[in-house]
């Protein structure tokens, strides 16, 4: 039987020290790089049984399409519990671009946006 386990976003950055150290400072995850020395090429970020990967591009910048679409577009879409506390403890360190509210659906939610314009939801299902 075949069992697909975990799935990882991985992002484009130009700058993966830069990436990984406001990631780590700012929410709290502990990185792996290759190499391990600057400048890297490659890392992984983990925090409890979440990954993020990054890949350097040189010189890359995401496309900005929040606004294209009513309601946003995300590029990370992670579940959490103690959601109300996270949010306090990061909310006047990091650029909220939805502050945490509960959606129609039942979740609580809020949106990130790291150093590169990647957007990341953290959500609680509490229903």
């Amino acid at each position: 039987m075949v069992t697909l386990s975990k799935v990882a976003p991985v992002f484009a950055v130009a700058d993966i020290s830069a990436t990984i150290g406001w990631y780590e400072s700012q929410l709290g995850f502990v990185s792996f790089c290759f190499p391990p020395e600057p400048p890297h090429a490659f890392a992984i970020i983990c925090r409890n049984g979440v990954e993020i990967m990054f890949q350097r591009l040189e010189g890359y910048q995401p496309p900005r399409l929040y606004e294209q679409r009513n309601g946003g577009v995300w590029n990370a879409y992670i579940r959490m519990e103690g959601i109300k506390e996270f949010y306090e403890s990061i909310k006047d360190q990091v650029e909220i671009k939805m502050p945490l509210r509960k959606q129609p659906y039942g979740d609580w939610e809020f949106e990130v946006t790291d150093p590169n314009g990647y957007l990341l939801v953290f959500s609680e299902l509490t229903e």
